[in-house]
């Protein structure tokens, strides 16, 4: 009898593309065993020991697909791909590996994820709750198999959250540890690593002066003494194509970082704290101190110092080919002073980024005057401005206005700089440039103001004769 139980009973199994589905002798089909498909995700804090043969993602891996075998009868099989992040910590939840991990989540491709130990996947405690509930949402489980614990069931989470909370503390307290032990270092003024700035290498963990760029270094101090601002200096050396050890441009954000680093007087700097240095300084404690004082002053008055020595009517009115702004600069050579105009974008991106990268001051400058002269003494303009000015006073007749803007010609002459820029700015709209020409636009307003302001001094002239 018991042997003819054992037969009735026994069961047969069969593989379809839906599963494995178990029927008995006796043809009463069961319900199918449901395929679960697996995924190994493998973590490794450091890079050391990824190269050889058999390292401890390998290990990891390893231990999963034997568990993974274990549960065959549950239907669990193992997919081909593999989730390996080597050298990538556990606090951060930028990782390339887990990333297509939860993309394929996020696809439905999985109902499984192991992992060797819980901190594997996660060492923050709000990054892994995070994660937990990315599972869920796809009714994916969760396994540590050296831990046994299963996220299916309420004790197994509270376990992985303590377990976790545990981890947390002493991945902290490494932390302040690690913490400690730099600013105990700093205060011995030791290098403790990060990027290497201009004018040093790094030989034996040991910052060591490198002769050309501390000589560069000790240029560009010098010079901002001269300048007197950083924006024409990063200008200069934008175009010369200056560039610090990893290659960025020194623009005027890396600029006012090379020039306020405390590492070039030989300091370690730690928390805004200074302490003596083991290196060698490359800028004497004289020429900091200069260059500091002159940062303490206010920019806009550094700025209106360099706008006074190097005048610029055409600033915020001259635009080049690709709509960026042209901004003034200049430099001196053998005592002489070249002004220029140069393109924003040049100045941003480098010297290919515009096809006008730069243009000569004192002859657009000109260029443009000639035209505003010619263009104010053509009939078009003239009927133009009369109309406008004859909106607001209706006594005005186009012989006045053309008399007025006659008057502008000699006149030009006798003002001053400064009025020459707000007669400029009152009257152009925009300039822009291109290696094929100028397109000039006036303000029909600032004519009209213009007209106004001349009528005013030819009746101060006849009244005065």
């Amino acid at each position: 009898m018991t042997a003819r139980r054992s037969n009735s009973a026994a069961s047969k199994f069969s593989a379809s593309s839906d599963g494995i589905h178990r029927s008995t002798s006796r043809g009463v089909a069961m319900a199918p065993l449901r395929k679960l498909r697996c995924a190994v995700y493998t973590r490794k804090s450091s890079e050391e020991g990824l190269d050889m043969e058999f390292n401890s993602l390998e290990a990891q891996r390893e231990a999963c697909e034997a568990y993974i075998s274990s549960q065959r009868a549950e239907g669990w099989t193992l997919v081909p791909d593999r989730y390996d992040d080597g050298g990538i910590s556990g606090g951060t939840l930028e990782r390339p590996a887990l990333k297509r991990l939860l993309a394929d989540i996020e696809a439905g491709k999985l109902d499984v994820v192991l992992v060797y130990k819980i901190d594997r996947l996660s060492r923050s405690m709000l990054d892994f709750l995070k994660l937990v509930e990315t599972f869920d949402g796809r009714d994916v489980t969760f396994v540590s198999i050296t831990q046994s614990f299963d996220t299916r069931s309420p004790m197994g989470r509270l376990m992985l959250n303590v377990l976790l909370s545990f981890g947390q503390f002493e991945r902290e307290v490494t932390g302040e540890r690690i913490r400690d032990k730099v600013a105990a270092s700093r205060k011995k003024g030791m290098w403790m690593g990060g990027w290497t700035p201009l004018g040093y290498e790094v030989q034996d963990r040991k910052l060591i002066i490198h002769e050309a760029d501390a000589e560069t270094v000790r240029g560009i101090f010098k010079r901002f003494l001269v300048l007197k601002s950083a924006t024409l200096l990063a200008r200069e050396l934008v175009l010369k194509g200056a560039t610090n050890r990893y290659g960025h441009l020194l623009d005027k954000g890396v600029l006012y970082k090379l020039l306020n680093n405390r590492v070039y007087i030989g300091e370690a700097v730690h928390k805004g704290t200074s302490y003596p240095g083991e290196h060698q300084a490359i800028i004497d404690r004289r020429l900091w101190d200069q260059v500091h004082a002159l940062m303490q002053a206010s920019p806009r008055k550094r700025a209106a110092g360099a706008r006074a020595q190097t005048p610029a009517i055409l600033k915020g009115l001259l635009f080049g080919p690709d709509g960026a702004a042209m901004s003034p600069t200049h430099t001196r050579k053998a005592g002489k002073l070249y002004r220029y105009y140069i393109s924003q974008s040049v100045i941003k991106r480098g010297t290919d980024a515009c096809p006008l990268r730069q243009v000569p001051a004192a002859e657009i400058e000109r260029i443009v005057i000639e035209q505003i002269r010619s263009l104010l003494l053509s009939p078009e303009v003239i009927v133009a401005t009369w109309r406008a000015a004859h909106q607001a006073d209706k006594g005005v007749s186009e012989h006045d206005v053309r008399s007025a803007l006659v008057e502008f010609e000699p006149l030009w002459a006798e003002l001053f700089p400064a009025e020459q820029a707000r007669i400029i700015e009152l009257l152009v709209e925009r300039v822009d440039i291109s290696p094929t020409g100028i397109d000039l636009r006036l303000r029909v307003d600032g004519l009209t103001s213009l007209c106004n302001d001349l009528r005013g001094v030819t009746v101060q002239q006849q009244e005065a004769a």
